[in-house]
């Protein structure tokens, strides 16, 4: 089984959105046995929170749900994921701090390495924004999950 981890700062907007709209893909393609998700955040600040109720609503409109209550990342967890994706560079580096000698570094990626529709560098954090950015960051992560899906199955 591959273990995919999703990371953004507090893990109550774009890391749980990504693990909710790649769970929604995995199950599409009958493939829940092969990989798991999970998501944190490089801040423990939100810790046992649900996520972002603006985020919530914006993904079921897309029949995307998300579950979950939001925990920060932890060592071990780099060595327990096979991918470490971050939303954006500052959350990389907050993911690659954790491994002080490098050992994993070759695990963590940005989430829109995977992107072939959307152009942007990061997933833009929407907690401070309007209905726009919740919607933007879907669309970001829809396109770039369907990818990284794609790379996990090449993969094999």
């Amino acid at each position: 089984m591959k273990e995919i981890l999703f990371v953004c700062l507090g893990n109550i907007c774009r890391s749980p959105a990504a693990e909710a709209v790649m769970n929604t893909l995995i199950a599409k393609q009958k493939l829940t046995d092969a990989i798991h998700c999970d998501s944190a955040g490089t801040y423990g600040g939100h810790a046992g929170e649900p996520a972002d109720s603006r985020m919530i609503r914006h993904a079921s409109k897309r029949d995307i749900t998300i579950t979950g209550r939001s925990r920060q990342i932890h060592p071990a967890d780099l060595e327990t994921y096979d991918l470490i994706v971050g939303m954006d560079s500052s959350n990389i580096s907050n993911i690659k701090a954790l491994d002080r000698f490098g050992a994993y570094h070759h695990k963590i990626v940005k989430m829109t390495d995977f992107c072939t529709v959307f152009t942007a560098s990061e997933v833009p954090d929407p907690y401070y924004g309007g209905s726009e950015g919740f919607e933007k960051v879907l669309d970001i992560l829809e396109d770039g999950c369907a990818n990284l899906l794609e790379f996990l199955l090449d993969d094999e």
